[in-house]
């Protein structure tokens, strides 16, 4: 058992855990992840570490409510605990000293990217972070973001929280401002590292996409988290989780995320139902 040490709720469905898991926290590195599995009846998810602490022993997670298992994780609380934590894994983030490296993270990516910006700026780089998100509570990490970067931008889509629009049209105008940046990373939704590769591969500039894809055992066995990379097969969980934005067929990649959305709902639902019935019968009690 894997124990949470503390949990907060730092935005609407997204909830930061901070688990002990002293053998992890001492080899993590910027871009790995870890396979969660929070109880007997639940399934294995991928969740990137946002954090590691060597000293305490231990690694922030940071989770957002989507499906069954993340909505059960989300009634635990600190002293409760995972039935299974696994990892660091992955490839680690290629760090050194590239100059001017733009972080570009939307939603839930911004977690993933806190150590990446921290250890891009630590090796010297000037690091310009974009964050997005549909509205100003879905702009995750703010603060941690903005001790890890030398400019920051934020973007709505409904123009509550800094500029209206997409993360796409502030990495427009960064680069006319600032000129072409030496790296740019994207850690988002598909549909957003897509739009960012698009928009960096005419101009030449390097740009990295950390994916997300659907994963069963994070060592490369099951195959489920097979993407196509300049035509060939990759495995997001032992090649990846970072791709060469401009190479990915992220159209490949958003269809399989679908796959499963009816099972998904279904899941959902059910668990919901019962939650509900639980809850019901909690009150009738007492």
């Amino acid at each position: 058992m894997f124990r949470i040490v503390s949990k907060e709720e730092i935005a609407p469905k997204f909830h930061r855990f901070v688990v002990a898991a002293p053998e992890i926290a001492r080899k993590h590195k910027p871009g790995q992840f870890v396979m969660v599995l929070p109880g007997e009846s639940g399934e294995r998810i991928p969740l990137t570490i946002a954090a590691s602490d060597a000293a305490a022993g231990t690694i922030t997670l940071v989770v957002q409510e989507v499906g069954k298992t993340t909505m059960s994780m989300a009634l635990l609380a600190a002293g409760d605990g995972f039935l299974s934590v696994v990892g660091p894994l992955g490839t680690p983030t290629h760090i050194e000293k590239f100059g001017t490296v733009v972080c570009v993270g939307g939603g839930a990516g911004i977690a993933p990217m806190l150590p990446i910006a921290g250890g891009l700026r630590r090796a010297g780089n000037r690091v310009l972070s974009i964050l997005g998100g549909r509205t100003q509570e879905l702009v995750i990490l703010r603060a941690e973001m903005e001790a890890v970067s030398d400019e920051i931008v934020y973007t709505t889509d409904d123009g509550s929280f800094g500029r209206k629009g997409l993360v796409t049209h502030a990495l427009a105008e960064l680069v006319e401002s600032h000129g072409k940046p030496d790296l740019v990373v994207a850690i988002g939704p598909a549909i957003m590292m897509k739009a960012v590769a698009e928009m960096t591969r005419p101009l030449a500039i390097p740009t990295l996409a950390s994916l997300n894809s659907i994963m069963v055992d994070g060592t490369g066995m099951c195959g489920a988290c097979r993407i196509a990379v300049d035509g060939q097969t990759k495995f997001v969980c032992v090649d990846g989780p970072e791709f060469d934005a401009h190479k990915v067929d992220f159209d490949l990649l958003m269809k399989r995320l679908r796959m499963y959305l009816p099972e998904e709902q279904a899941a959902r639902e059910k668990f919901l139902a019962n939650h509900e019935c639980r809850a019901l019968a909690g009150v009738a009690r007492g």
